[in-house]
């Protein structure tokens, strides 16, 4: 079957998306360029949100100490020798709040990747409380000459689970920078984590309706996961009992229930996480690349005749 998005997969696709953008394969490379967060310095909190580990999700070349152009330089170099097809890149800033200094230092930091002529844009990771008209029109002017997203660290529309894990924000500021993001043209996009501590399977799939609300171009998931080093490390010992980890089978149970109600336009960037399993403290693993995870979900849902938004009323 060929789906309204233009290809027989059954889900919206982020390699299509970038396909339609481009007309090539655009490599992303990931970017250290030195920011904390405003729950980690004490201008909100001190010891971040209690599931984050940085390092965990950083590649080797990715090195604060390096400068910004010099990361997107071995980057690039790295990626040309894993992906030979790749021939134009988008900086990634990807390493904790990335809109999180004065509009100044961060106009210093960007021009580095965008004077790279190999770079077509930029990819921004940050937090809803750390963006203003002021960033956000400064985005725009460069999203008329290149490509530009920025991505929400959402991780869940409930206001206790984010208050339980120490995100210092709530789901209505998401609302808010989602919204004025969109408005100036940017490419926007979200992450959440699924499993967070005292959320059900249902509540999980109720959230997909207030996703779908938001002006977004892309999405992604992420499993819960407890990383060595993180606050959440030492609640898992304390309180095992709190956390209800998915199985592999569950997780694609879930994923299924979440897709028929995604909207169609939706792309879905990434279904699950994956780190070194030095940094994995629990759940066990499932025994499978993230490739592999998609190869059986997708397999799953072309048996089970499952399709993006099969079930969305809008």
């Amino acid at each position: 079957m060929i789906h309204a998005w233009g290809d027989s997969r059954p889900w919206n696709s982020y390699s299509r998306y970038f396909k339609s953008i481009f007309g090539e394969r655009v490599q992303k490379v990931a970017i250290n360029a030195g920011f904390t967060c405003p729950n980690r310095d004490g201008s909100k909190a001190r010891g971040g949100c209690t599931f984050c580990v940085n390092e965990a999700f950083n590649p080797s070349y990715c090195d604060r100490a390096k400068s910004v152009a010099t990361q997107i330089s071995e980057g690039i170099e790295f990626h040309k020798h894993r992906y030979a097809k790749a021939s134009k890149y988008l900086a990634y800033f990807q390493a904790y709040t990335n809109t999180y200094k004065p509009l100044k230092e961060l106009k210093e930091i960007y021009s580095q990747a965008l004077d790279n002529e190999e770079v077509l844009g930029l990819i921004i990771g940050t937090r809803p409380d750390c963006v203003d008209a002021e960033k956000l029109d400064y985005f725009a002017e460069i999203a008329q000459n290149k490509y530009v997203a920025i991505e929400y660290g959402i991780e869940s529309c409930y206001n206790r689970t984010l208050q339980s894990v120490n995100r210092q924000d709530s789901y209505e500021n998401a609302v808010k920078a989602v919204t004025l993001t969109a408005e100036r043209g940017i490419h926007v996009g979200a992450h959440f984590i699924l499993g967070l501590p005292g959320e059900s399977k249902e509540m999980l799939i109720e959230q997909t309706s207030l996703i779908n609300a938001l002006p977004l171009e892309t999405v992604k998931f992420h499993q819960l996961q407890i990383f060595k080093g993180s606050l959440m490390e030492k609640e898992y010992y304390e309180n095992p009992e709190k956390f209800g980890f998915f199985t592999l089978d569950e997780y694609i149970d879930l994923f299924s229930e979440i897709v028929i109600r995604l909207r169609p336009d939706l792309i879905i960037e990434r279904f699950a996480g994956e780190a070194p399993p030095r940094f994995v403290v629990a759940p066990d693993s499932w025994g499978i690349r993230n490739e592999g995870l998609i190869n059986k979900l997708e397999k799953h849902l072309i048996a089970n005749n499952i399709y993006q938004g099969m079930a969305y009323k809008g």
